[in-house]
């Protein structure tokens, strides 16, 4: 058999590239003989830098240090492609993973973002693409808009706080000085295509696993809401119903008010690594990711991988960590939860490769 493996990152847990070998290692535990090729995926998230240091000859990585989410330094980096376009991910530098536990709500934002994409810019980048997954915050993109040059004040001219908190006492924003793109313009690679507000919006979709309570989420969606009527007045590309505003917490929105160019992350990494080559000569494609659920459907690496699949007539499978009560399994000929093979979440976790590797076993005795 010809095999297909194109995990994305099980967030928290184990990279796409690691998560793909393992499911590797036991379908070929089963089945020696087969012909099996990765193709670890991301969306625009966690694991985006990686996907394209691996498929691009001469990518070099450029250390940079920033504030993270939670105020305090950070070490990332950023990656420069031969051709002159710089990659930064939001995962690294404002993402809900270096949290660990702990959520700040009101106070987290995308500042480190915001400086890592000036770094690029100082290095003179001709062209970036930025990944928006995996966010730590709902500040509507401030923090990165401000490392940028932008100004943000309340009613008496001071200097608004970080994050969400901020935003709620914004009175008035000049984006005058905010740098500008570089000559090959910005791609932003989006793993949603959620507006900015609403009940599908950011802070009603999203903000719940960033810490805020029901009572937060009406309150943030107001704020974000007037935040996009001051950014309008000074950018014609404020959209705030445009698909991916509400990614990273309204991240696609700000990108999008500089003039960013908003692309479905995942159909982008697979042309990067070739994934419809690799599909058309599959018995079988294998995908997957960490939470398995009714947001997957939007714009994730699973569901992407089952449209290509299916439209090529070759069957998928899908693996999780966990797979929710409201995921659509529909179109896939198999779907495992790691969390059912371990017995347990905890112990999936625990060992993350290990019950991967399960997994794989597990498809290929299926397929025998």
């Amino acid at each position: 058999m010809s095999i297909v493996i194109a995990l994305d990152s099980f967030k928290g847990s184990v990279a796409a590239a690691a998560a793909s070998a393992a499911v590797a290692a036991g379908w070929r535990d089963a089945d020696p003989a087969a012909d099996i090729a990765l193709r670890p995926m991301a969306d625009g998230g966690e694991g985006t830098l990686d996907a394209f240091a691996a498929a691009v000859p001469g990518a070099e990585r450029r250390p940079v240090r920033v504030r993270g989410p939670r105020g305090t330094a950070v070490d990332a980096s950023w990656l420069l492609l031969p051709d002159g376009t710089g990659v930064v991910e939001l995962a690294s530098t404002s993402g809900i993973e270096l949290l660990g536990d702990d959520r700040l709500p009101w106070d987290a934002d995308t500042t480190g973002f915001g400086q890592a994409i000036a770094a690029a810019l100082d290095a003179g980048v001709t062209r970036l693409v930025l990944g928006i997954g995996s966010s730590a915050s709902t500040d509507g993109g401030s923090g990165m808009l401000r490392a940028l040059g932008a100004r943000m004040v309340d009613a008496d001219g001071r200097d608004v706080p970080a994050g969400a908190r901020g935003l709620a006492a914004v009175s008035a924003i000049d984006l005058t000085h905010v740098r500008p793109m570089p000559a090959g313009g910005v791609t932003v690679l989006s793993d949603v295509t959620n507006p900015l507000t609403g009940p599908s919006g950011a802070a009603a979709v999203f903000g719940p696993q960033k810490g805020l309570t029901a009572t937060d989420v009406e309150v943030v969606d107001g704020v974000l809401e007037r935040y996009a009527a001051c950014i309008a007045r000074h950018a014609a590309t404020a959209d705030p119903l445009l698909p991916g505003a509400g990614a990273a917490g309204g991240t696609g929105f700000a990108l999008a008010a500089w003039g960013a160019d908003l692309v479905p992350g995942a159909e982008r990494v697979a042309e990067l690594v070739d994934l419809a080559g690799a599909v058309a000569a599959a018995s079988l494609v294998v995908t997957g990711e960490g939470s398995f659920d009714g947001q997957s459907a939007a714009g994730k690496v699973p569901a992407f991988v089952r449209g290509l699949a299916t439209s090529r007539s070759v069957p998928v499978a899908v693996v999780a960590g966990r797979i929710g009560a409201d995921a659509d399994t529909s179109g896939f000929a198999h779907a495992l939860s790691t969390t059912e093979l371990a017995g347990s979440a905890a112990s999936s976790m625990a060992e993350p490769e290990r019950w991967l590797r399960e997994a794989g076993r597990a498809l290929a005795s299926r397929q025998g």
